[in-house]
């Protein structure tokens, strides 16, 4: 207690703390969308618990991961090496998260650029997914983000008490995120090949840092904020367009 006490009377630790939080939403964003576009796949009635199931899955993993900090630590520690480059587990399961995103963004992709294709190496005979592989996917993708979010805040604060709250607050902005979020994308056809194509280029990301190559966070971001802004644009000028057009009816 004494030390908790300590912290909050601490300015460095606030400041700290506030970094985290920032960081650690943005994090659960890309985590966000990908939990999106996958409930939206289930019956509407499934939906919305789908989404609260796979958020409290990424909460209790997070929590659970800071609870063994330790081991976290020890994940970072080369295993064997490939191609003259060392991997650790964190980049086995980066690049293993990185592989199934980019393989499920390319699926989605495919789907909605081809909605009626015939069998192939993309198995579309199932036109809804279930909720058990829906939440099932999500926990795939849930772990790798988590660990990353893990990763991120042992590098920025020895304080797990900040972390906790840290992680606390960004599951908070994902849960009253979510809906509207889903909703939106589910709404608007072009956002969802955009959140897509972003899948894409997390799912590349995660496996280039896998394989030792770092790549700024903030150029990917950047990417994402630019492409949203155009997005945006478009869908005002949609808009637009069909108003102009209603009026002249």
């Amino acid at each position: 207690m004494d030390a908790i006490l300590a912290l909050a009377a601490d300015p460095a630790a606030w400041v700290a703390l506030a970094t985290l939080v920032a960081m650690e939403v943005v994090l659960g964003i890309d985590n966000l969308i990908f939990i999106s576009i996958i409930t939206n796949k289930l019956p509407p009635e499934q939906q919305e618990r789908a989404r609260r199931v796979g958020i409290a899955l990424a909460l209790v993993l997070r929590l659970a991961l800071l609870g063994t900090v330790a081991i976290i630590v020890r994940l970072t520690e080369p295993v064997f090496e490939l191609f003259g480059h060392g991997l650790s587990w964190r980049d086995m399961i980066l690049i293993a998260g990185g592989l199934f995103l980019v393989w499920k963004a390319t699926k989605e992709i495919h789907h909605n650029v081809d909605p009626d294709p015939g069998p192939d190496m993309f198995d579309t005979q199932k036109a809804v997914l279930g909720f058990g592989a829906a939440i099932g996917q999500i926990l795939v993708l849930d772990l790798v983000f988590s660990i990353d979010s893990i990763v991120t805040a042992v590098g920025m604060t020895p304080h797990v008490p900040i972390m906790v709250v840290a992680v606390l607050a960004a599951v908070t902005v994902m849960l009253l995120a979510a809906n509207p979020l889903a909703r939106f994308i589910q709404a608007n056809p072009t956002v969802v090949m955009l959140a897509l194509g972003f899948l894409l280029m997390i799912g590349m990301t995660l496996i280039a840092e896998g394989f030792g190559a770092h790549v700024p966070k903030g150029y990917v971001y950047a990417a994402m904020a630019f492409s949203t802004l155009v997005e945006a644009l478009n869908l005002f000028s949609r808009r637009a367009r069909q108003r102009r057009g209603g009026g002249a009816h």
